[in-house]
């Protein structure tokens, strides 16, 4: 989950006068063009960053990765589909569970718009978890999105690249995660989000070139951007300041219900009933 700027209110639902001052239209002209130097310098280290990042050397992949897809059996060298890039969600969605993670389905609705122009730009999307394949379909199905969804559930691939761990590296309290050692995460949490970029020469040969993880993959949703330059912000006002105090599947924010620290959402108790359900 993220850790975003927020705006310190409390109540969302209720919105305090205008925190800020005001001021007449020469003073606004004056004040944003001194903070647009700003915006300017991280826009340009933003640059200097991406030109580094595709500096950083690769690692060729070795081991023969297959996936279950609705075409049946497919191999890492597959899921180019005829392209020489090759970017890979990690999707929260384990092997006993139903539904997906708020969080990766908050971050997958950024998907489908701009599927067809990485398409037509020899860079192929897929989503990957260990979930089984007709779980995946329809969850896809109920969520409208139109991007190939395949399981590696019986694969190494999610471990290998970090985004999973066996229980009893859970029961350690220590796992490998985001380039460092993570403690006392949840014995449930099996899995964690991110994203990995993958190149393919004329030869086949294929090789790992980046991979982000945590809020490294928040440039790629597009809610959280536009988020960003609203008056409040993210506002997100829980305990942990994450999008778990908000953000729901987006086919149930007229439906009452809560999100858990390991991104699960579950339906509001019904009468009787001694607890949530899911």
């Amino acid at each position: 989950m993220s850790t975003p700027v927020t705006t310190g209110f409390k109540d969302s639902a209720v919105k305090p006068g205008p925190p800020h001052k005001v001021v007449s239209a020469e003073e606004w002209q004056e004040a944003r063009k001194k903070f647009l130097q700003k915006e300017k310098e991280y826009t340009r280290l933003r640059d200097e960053l991406t030109r580094e990042r595709m500096a950083l050397p690769w690692e060729k992949v070795e081991k023969n990765y297959v996936f279950n897809s609705p075409e049946g059996k497919v191999t890492l060298s597959d899921l180019f589909d005829g392209r020489s890039q090759l970017i890979i969600q990690h999707f929260m969605f384990g092997p006993d569970e139903e539904i997906g993670c708020v969080g990766c389905s908050f971050a997958a609705d950024s998907i489908n718009g701009v599927l067809p122009h990485l398409e037509h730009h020899d860079v192929s999307l897929v989503v990957v978890s260990r979930a089984p394949l007709a779980t995946l379909e329809a969850f896809r199905k109920r969520m409208g999105w139109h991007f190939k969804w395949v399981s590696s559930g019986e694969s190494d691939f999610n471990y290998d690249y970090h985004v999973s761990f066996h229980p009893e590296e859970l029961e350690t309290g220590k796992v490998f995660y985001n380039y460092n050692v993570v403690e006392n995460l949840p014995h449930n949490m099996e899995d964690l989000p991110g994203l990995s970029v993958f190149y393919k020469d004329e030869n086949g040969d294929i090789y790992h070139t980046y991979s982000t993880y945590g809020r490294g993959g928040e440039l790629q949703l597009a809610t959280y951007n536009y988020l960003d330059i609203a008056p409040f912000g993210r506002n997100e006002t829980n305990e942990r300041g994450d999008l778990t105090s908000w953000v729901r599947h987006h086919d149930k924010y007229d439906e009452k219900g809560h999100v858990d620290n390991t991104g699960r959402y579950h339906k509001e108790k019904t009468p009787g009933s001694c607890c949530s359900e899911d």
